[in-house]
């Protein structure tokens, strides 16, 4: 018996990206690049917990489990047959349209629909949801029109009865009332992509009269949603209702809706990868720009607007029809000068640009800004990693959501002599633990009393010391609280807040660096440490001379604390060197391929997308002493990585200047 094909709350959110997708989604022939970032996303940030956190606050509903459409609509109906019920996955379906609501409370004929969401929200913004000219924030766009679809749906439904519309959220300036709260929802799971959650014990009332998460109405913005008019293809706006019958019909039917090519197609998640190709899925994102443009299979492999990095104008071009980087002028670009050294953004632009357009694959290097800033460099070098999460329910008592925490760090040294030690590493995977000021005490410890440069990629590491140094600010109970705020400010710089500084060993961002004065087109229009190793090894002979050799750990050259016998960080593929991050271990062995590429890779997820999920895999999920072992082992080799390719990419720049 073939499937009803409804539009539903998720479809109808991806339609609204672009209504082009809802041809390609569930079709298992065409590869989807998103499909499981919704939830390794909601693993890393707690997004299965907060969930059954708000079922908590509605207490004595009703949970309709079944995912057997039929059966989850005939439990639904018989529930609001009552008076007065709570129903969770409440199922719901007019026509075409079918929604399960996450909370519904029936009152009479009041209707209250409950969307919860894993987003923090601020009482104390004014107008949180509008923007100064009277239109929903494209930041929260997607949520209010998730809620205004089910509320359409609910009034389609029952007629009789007013129908409210909340989003429920993380209350950001909430307090956490109790130790442990978090430890109330286990995560258990069921399959490679599902997880339940399961209550271990009941909350408190002091936990129930101390909500995290926040209750917001949005009939008003459901409104705007509703009154306003989208783009659906080439010229063509429709209302709200109109675009939901559209969405509705094609999807029924299996038509494709057609969409001109934009600057939406660059975060297409319908589109292969080299393993697709292997298994032979097929590319929808092609398949709408050969209809669109009638281009063959070699013009889809050249590069594109799209990929020029950090390009704003994207859209102007591709509206020009202009979209391969060979229609891409130098006016298009404008190379301006800064007053910082190196390159300032338009001119790495541009540079990206005319070295594509001139088949050119040499790296570009500033040799002599580069000499000047490393003239200001002091041995012994310290280069440092730290692996952060951000987790919706706290820890610990007092502690807010999404509080930043840091749970690892790597250490890597590099002398004058050329020697090179892994110095130290911190992890803590301890269920239930703030780690952040043990955290810093173990940094402090390995950084000061001495001297030397200190390197980070990216601000990442700057800014969450000045979380913690907020932390620590707010927390007067800490007794280290003045010596461990003080060191922060010897490395770091602020220029929020009531406290300004720049440390005297402020540490460099190795990311400015390269931006200023390193490219190869190898790293097309990626800057992140994660492209920029495998290009730095492929375009140095120095780096392959060295690193093909077996001297990292064990008894090698280069000390390690987790390498325990010679590893050779060099390997060949096709005369290529092979990406150093794919010798690592898997984070997870019952993860697939696709899902460890994923978390690696994937700049869509965030920073350390890889260590924050297995972070919460062991602050969560049920698992055994010796699967917590394995996770440990890989998270410790994958931070030690990150500093050691700081090292490799340091040593590459400074051979390109003998």
């Amino acid at each position: 018996m073939t499937k009803k094909r409804y539009l539903t709350k998720s479809r109808f959110k991806l339609a609204c990206e672009c209504p082009a997708k809802l041809y390609y989604t569930r079709k298992s022939d065409y590869a989807n690049q998103s499909q499981d970032d919704k939830f390794l996303k909601a693993l890393a940030e707690g997004g299965f917990q907060v969930g059954e956190l708000a079922k908590q606050y509605f207490p004595g509903g009703h949970d309709i489990k079944t995912l057997d459409d039929e059966q989850s609509l005939d439990e639904t109906n018989h529930l609001l047959a009552q008076n007065k019920v709570t129903i969770y996955e409440a199922a719901v379906q007019v026509g075409k349209l079918f929604i399960r609501a996450d909370i519904l409370v029936k009152e009479g004929n009041q209707l209250k629909l409950y969307e919860v969401k894993a987003k923090s929200f601020d009482f104390n913004e004014v107008e949180p949801f509008i923007t100064s000219k009277g239109t929903i924030d494209p930041s929260w766009k997607p949520y209010i029109s998730d809620v205004a679809f089910q509320k359409h749906v609910l009034q389609l439904a029952f007629p009789e009865c007013e129908v409210s519309a909340h989003l429920m959220l993380v209350d950001k300036n909430a307090k956490c009332p109790t130790d442990g709260l978090h430890q109330k929802f286990k995560l258990v799971k069921i399959s490679e992509k599902q997880i339940e959650v399961e209550m271990t014990s009941d909350l408190t009332r002091e936990e129930l009269d101390s909500p995290i998460l926040c209750k917001v109405n949005v009939d008003d913005e459901c409104d705007l949603i509703f009154n306003g008019l989208e783009d659906v293809g080439s010229n063509n706006q429709m209302g709200f209702e109109d675009r939901v019958a559209l969405f509705a019909k094609k999807y029924s039917d299996d038509e494709k809706i057609t969409m001109p090519i934009a600057i939406r197609c660059g975060s297409c998640e319908f589109h292969t990868n080299e393993l697709d190709e292997q298994k032979g899925l097929k590319s929808g994102k092609n398949e709408c720009w050969k209809d669109q443009l009638g281009w063959s299979d070699e013009e889809l492999k050249e590069p594109t607007v799209l990929d020029i990095w950090n390009f704003r104008k994207k859209d102007e071009l591709i509206k020009d029809g202009r979209i391969k980087m060979s229609d891409v002028t130098e006016q298009d670009i404008n190379p301006t000068p800064k007053k910082d050294p190196g390159l300032s953004s338009s001119e790495r632009q541009w540079l990206q640009v005319e070295k594509c357009q001139n088949n050119d694959k040499e790296i570009w290097i500033d040799r002599e800004g580069l000499q000047r800033e490393m003239k200001n460099w002091v041995f012994p070098m310290h280069f440092i990693d730290f692996e952060t999460t951000a987790v919706a329910i706290p820890f610990n008592k007092g502690r807010k959501p999404y509080e930043g925490i840091a749970f690892q760090f790597s250490h890597h040294v590099l002398h004058e002599d050329g020697s090179i030690e892994h110095t130290g590493q911190y992890l803590n995977s301890d269920r239930g633990v703030f780690p952040n000021f043990e955290f810093l005490r173990k940094l402090k410890a390995e950084l000061e009393g001495g001297a030397g440069t200190i390197f980070c990629y990216s601000h990442h590491e700057n800014t969450y010391l000045n979380k913690i140094y907020n932390q620590l600010q707010a927390d007067t109970e800490i007794s280290d609280r003045d010596e461990l705020c003080a060191f922060i400010q010897t490395i770091t710089h602020s220029k929020n807040g009531n406290d300004v500084w720049r440390g005297e060993r402020d540490m460099v961002d190795l990311r400015k660096i390269i931006l200023r004065y390193f490219y190869d087109p190898k790293m097309k229009g990626s800057n992140s440490i994660k492209a920029v190793l495998p290009a730095m090894l492929n375009c140095s002979q120095f780096l392959k001379d060295r690193y093909s050799n077996p001297i990292y750990g064990g008894d090698g050259e280069i000390t390690s604390l987790n390498y325990k016998t010679n590893h050779r960080w060099v390997e060949f593929e096709d005369e290529k060197v092979k990406d150093p991050y794919k010798l690592l271990p898997k984070l997870f062995e019952d993860g697939s391929d696709e899902d460890n590429n994923k978390l690696y890779f994937d700049d869509e997820l965030n920073h350390g997308g890889a260590a924050m999920t297995a972070y919460a895999r062991m602050q969560f999920l049920e698992m055994s002493d010796g699967e917590r072992d394995e996770i440990r082992a890989a998270l410790l080799k994958y931070c030690e990585l990150d500093t050691m390719a700081m090292v490799m990419i340091y040593e590459g720049l400074r051979e390109f200047l003998k």
